[in-house]
């Protein structure tokens, strides 16, 4: 049994687990088809489509271990827990999207160099059935969204939203291909469509990197938390301030207080909370009283109590 009562370090995601299992094993049977149809077919979209897919059965996969993982208890050696791991999931997600968008250019590319012929009415048939499944997909991870913020769900989406865009590439491939018989549409609409899924992957990446980094999340302003922590009675500065996500939606603060000798320090930790919470919905939160005398943090303190003297003789 382990004290971690400011925050329960846990997420339990039902409508997230629900949502990524249908999704998941609706991803699995159409990433078969796409892959045979792709090779059958000897389509760059759709064999490009069918290399997203199959990333996505793999950032479902990661999504899944994360969301399970998410729900077990804090111990002694992973005092936060494991949301974390929803983070790292969402950072590889990101990664392989990326990585997938490079691969679909560089083949785009060679595949204006070599043309190949390309089996359309295949093409369209799969492309077509790839178009209503991403939009059954696409519809539930949205509304899945909506219920409950989760970086994992939001990193599935953008995969089906990269899908959902390359359906439809595909089926304006094969239409034009087939009125036209200009073939090199089939790799230039690929490469748009990479370009596009690169885009999504390049923003998961930034939003789990600056997680992992433990920046201050981009819904806060530090100095405008500064300020009201310092607004409280009793505080007379505020230095060694840390803020930071665990996951999404859950956030910790620390800081170093000079407090008032007059006022109990439990009071001013009390007014302190009280104001996180509040505020900024900030309920894990570690505050250190000190005295500037006693623990002056070096140059900063001394400045701080020549500061303090200072007022009082202008005050007198």
């Amino acid at each position: 049994m382990y004290d971690y009562h400011h925050l329960g370090h846990v997420k339990q995601q039902s409508a997230s687990k629900k949502t990524l299992w249908i999704t998941l094993l609706l991803t699995l049977f159409f990433t078969i088809v796409e892959v045979i149809g792709g090779i059958l077919s000897h389509s760059l979209a759709l064999l490009s489509d069918s290399a997203h897919m199959i990333s996505d059965v793999l950032a479902l996969g990661l999504s899944m271990t994360a969301i399970y993982l998410a729900t077990r208890q804090p111990n002694a050696k992973f005092t936060f827990g494991y949301l974390r791991f929803e983070i790292i999931a969402s950072f590889l997600n990101g990664l392989a999207l990326a990585i997938i968008a490079i691969g679909i250019f560089v083949e785009g590319i060679r595949r204006f160099i070599e043309p190949q012929a390309i089996d359309f009415k295949l093409m369209l048939i799969i492309s077509t059935i790839g178009l209503i499944v991403n939009i059954v997909l696409t519809i539930v991870l949205s509304r899945s969204m909506k219920e409950e913020k989760n970086l994992n769900v939001q990193s599935a989406l953008w995969h089906f939203i990269g899908d959902l865009l390359s359906s439809v590439g595909v089926i304006i491939s094969a239409i034009i291909i087939y009125f036209t018989g200009l073939y090199f549409f089939d790799p230039l609409i690929s490469m748009v469509i990479g370009g596009i899924i690169f885009i999504g992957g390049a923003k998961i990446i930034r939003e789990s990197y600056l997680i992992l980094m433990e920046s201050v999340p981009e819904d806060f302003k530090l100095d405008e938390i500064r300020q009201a922590i310092r607004n409280v009675e009793g505080v007379e500065d505020v230095h060694e301030m840390h803020l930071w996500a665990i996951s999404t939606e859950h956030y910790s603060l620390t800081a170093h207080v000079f407090a008032d000798d007059n006022i109990q320090p439990y009071c001013i930790i009390l007014g302190i909370n009280e104001v996180l919470q509040s505020k900024y919905n900030i309920s894990h939160s570690t505050i250190q009283i000190e005295n500037a005398n006693i623990l002056p943090h070096g140059e900063y303190g001394k400045a701080f109590i020549k500061q303090k003297a200072s007022s009082t003789h202008l005050t007198h």
